[in-house]
């Protein structure tokens, strides 16, 4: 409500309303899609509880029940997300017309806070339902139920976002190329779908992903302590000091996101320039070091003694540090390779000043590359801490203590949950705010200065405003590529507790059948080979599914583009861009999820070892391909902002080299590489269940069913290339042409 009553011209309010109401249309539209594919899972999770766990039916409908409550949350978040930003973008805009650059940030920050807290303290709020008000023999259920639900939301919104944002981005950015028109030019229809994307797929996909992070991570590491700890009086200390950990989360960023908020309004109310980047890092930094200190505080209260030993509350504690600080640490390294001042984006714009988009594209390559070897380093050195204070003492508490310790650090990178969810929703605030100040077109109304001084009391600065609006664009797309490895990075450490659980199901507790979990046993060998092929494959659909439908965008923009006697393009062939993304979002994640969800039963089926070195091989490939796609991705982008915002080279030789890189780089950083995080979390959460319903059958069914269910994935791979091509498309529209002439 307090962005709501901000100020705005109605200019500009026009603007956000309408895409708000693109944003409406386009989740209605998923929300049906995501209810057919919870057709798929529930009959899945009827057949496993219903005829291999025997629970009775009531039992089963309450699971159920959960898991649509897990797909609500995911898709709830996702639509207070952009109804908050759509909120914020014209109030964002309206606001550097007083040409200060604070307002600028600070409306922006203030939108990603209040999605970050209203997205973690409602995914606490229904995980502690189950623990206190569902019945201790379901309520394990009901957990993975509520998890799938999510998960499976998160996926679909993700990928189906990122799809959709790209196809309109890539529409949108190509008309400044083809017609020289300037950035978010109001005579092109592709703008407002790209203002659509910039919610759909940088709102509402993180948004569910976080959501669904968040909730995974606890159910990981609530299956641990019910599985690996023997003592339940310890499993009840542990699990009350789990969730003190994530009310203490929430404390945490609250307080330093005020104390953030008092230190720069001091620094920069009334400052006429500012790094936009610094007080983010400060605020990222700031909440770190709180949440560390509370969470040392917290344990120390809460279980001073565990299991007789009075050392656990700090060793535990130092664990989940060295995860907590990742959320600060691994975004610095992120800047190294994205930030408008890094080393890596001045090289792709230098390569680009006669390399052209040649050498631009070779050096984000580069970019990607070395931030993946960089990363994984640091991620690794992150997990080593854990795995050697896990060697001290908790074998006496649980089995397989190390697992427990990479769970906690995936649960420290979330340790600022809110700021993090924050800094990463900055981003599509900023890039809207700059849209929605060229689709109002304020400079060009009449009498608009006079206006604004007798109703809102200040003179109009339109040259501050633009060049504010694009240096904080800048700040956005590197704060977006630092959120990004951290939940990619909790995905793969979290999915190896929820694996082990797994593999806890099938060795009956570590006591039998652990010769097959080595690279001597080849199933378990071939599965990690055939985990690298499912994960680029699906980098080849999603970028196929962007290919296509950009090209169908671009092919209506140009024909439908008016530039001559226009000032604003058409709602008609606005909103026809918005299909047509929307079109080739849902086809590609049809396609996609189809091929997960039959592949997860295949593999389940051929060999449960076999599936164990295929969730394992997932998770490590898709680590490195999402972190190397991310970066490179956001080093291309903040190139081309470079070129526009500080060379001010627009309609330029090196403009345009710096866009196509842009381009190449959008289903990258924004379809390809986020969408590994859900589709990871989600194949190792069903995978528990199919795992489980296929050691119930004979060798001889599995084997039928596994080759039944590798056919229907095999033929739904064929569909993500051979139905999508672009030239599929072309022939369509020729052939639809000649039907309407026939007529």
């Amino acid at each position: 409500m307090q962005l709501k009553r901000l100020p705005v011209h109605r200019s500009m309010l026009e603007v956000s309303e309408l895409i708000y109401e693109t944003c409406k249309t386009y989740l209605i539209t998923q929300g049906k899609f995501i209810l057919i594919l919870e057709g798929f899972i529930g009959a899945i999770m009827v057949i496993y509880f219903g005829w291999l766990r025997h629970f009775e039916a009531a039992k089963v409908i309450t699971i159920l029940v959960f898991s649509l409550l897990g797909i609500g949350g995911s898709y709830g978040v996702a639509w207070f997300g952009i109804r908050v930003n759509t909120f914020a973008n014209s109030r964002t805009a309206f606001a550097s017309l007083r040409g200060k650059p604070f307002p600028t940030y600070a409306i922006p920050l203030k939108a990603g806070m209040s999605i970050g807290t209203m997205l973690i303290s409602i995914e606490l709020l229904m995980m502690l339902c189950i623990l206190l008000f569902v019945p201790v023999d379901y309520a394990g259920p009901c957990f993975i139920g509520f998890a799938i639900g999510e998960s499976l939301g998160a996926s679909a919104l993700r990928i189906a976002g990122g799809i959709f944002t790209k196809i309109a981005d890539i529409g949108s950015d190509l008309m400044k190329i083809v017609f020289n028109i300037k950035e978010d030019d109001a005579r092109n229809p592709g703008v407002i779908a790209d203002c659509t994307g910039d919610n759909a797929g940088d709102s509402v996909g993180p948004s569910a992903d976080g959501f669904e992070t968040y909730g995974v991570t606890g159910v990981a590491l609530i299956s641990f302590i019910l599985l690996a700890v023997r003592d339940p009086l310890v499993q009840v200390q542990l699990l009350v000091w789990i969730f003190a950990m994530r009310i203490m989360m929430i404390v945490a960023s609250i307080g330093s996101y005020l104390i953030n908020e008092i230190v720069q309004r001091g620094r920069f109310a009334n400052a006429d320039r500012m790094n936009f980047e610094a007080p983010l890092t400060f605020l990222v930094w700031l909440t770190s070091l709180v949440s560390v200190a509370l969470t040392f505080v917290v344990s120390y209260l809460l279980i001073p003694n565990l299991g007789g030993d009075s050392s656990m509350w700090w060793k535990l504690s130092l664990i989940i540090t060295a995860g907590t600080l990742a959320g600060a640490i691994i975004p610095e390294v992120v800047k190294v390779f994205t930030s408008v001042d890094s080393a890596h984006v001045r090289e792709v714009v230098t390569a680009s000043r006669e390399g052209g988009a040649s050498l631009n594209v070779l050096s984000g390559l580069t970019a990607g590359n070395f931030s993946a070897y960089w990363m994984g380093i640091v991620i690794v050195s992150l997990m080593g801490i854990g795995f050697f204070v896990s060697a001290q003492g908790l074998s006496q508490v649980m089995l397989a203590p190390a697992v427990f310790a990479f769970g906690l650090v995936a649960f420290g990178f979330l340790g600022m949950g809110p700021v993090t969810i924050a800094v990463d929703s900055y981003g599509p605030v900023t890039d809207n705010a700059q849209s929605v100040y060229e689709l109002s077109i304020i400079e060009q109304l009449p009498g608009v200065e006079a206006e604004v001084k007798r109703d809102f009391g200040f003179d109009l600065s339109f040259d501050k405003a633009k060049h504010f609006l694009e240096e904080n664009d800048g700040a956005g797309n590197t704060f977006k590529a630092t959120a990004k490895p951290v939940l990619i990075g909790t995905a793969v450490v979290g999915a190896t507790t929820m694996i082990f659980s797994i593999i806890m199901v099938l060795t009956d507790g570590l006591r039998t059948n652990m010769q097959y979990l080595t690279i001597l046993h080849a199933p378990f060998l071939l599965g990690l080979i055939t985990g690298g092929a499912v994960i680029y494959w699906f980098t080849g659909a999603s970028t196929q599914a962007v290919s296509t439908g950009a090209y169908r965008a671009v092919e209506f923009i140009k024909a439908n583009i008016k530039l001559e006697g226009a000032t604003k393009a058409s709602i008609t062939d606005s909103k026809k861009v918005v299909e047509i993304c929307t079109q080739y979002a849902q086809r590609g994640m049809w396609n996609i999820f189809l091929v997960v969800f039959f592949s997860t039963l295949a593999f389940a089926c051929l060999e449960s070892y076999y599936f164990i070195g295929y969730l394992i091989s997932i998770a490590l490939f898709g680590l490195y391909q999402a972190i190397f796609m991310a970066n490179a991705g956001g080093a291309w982008d903040n190139a081309k902002k470079v070129v526009e915002v500080e060379l001010k080279s627009k309609g330029t030789p090196l403009h345009a080299a710096s866009v196509v890189g842009d381009t190449v780089g959008d289903p990258f950083k924004d379809t390809s590489s986020v969408a590994m995080n859900p589709i990871i979390k989600f194949t190792t959460l069903f995978g528990l269940l199919a795992v489980e319903l296929a050691t119930e059958m004979q060798t001889g069914t599995r084997l039928v069913l596994a080759a039944i269910f590798f056919a229907i994935a095999v033929v739904f791979v064929w569909r993500s290339f051979y139905s999508m091509r672009i030239q599929a498309g072309v022939r369509a529209t020729q052939t639809e042409r000649a039907a309407a002439r026939a007529a």
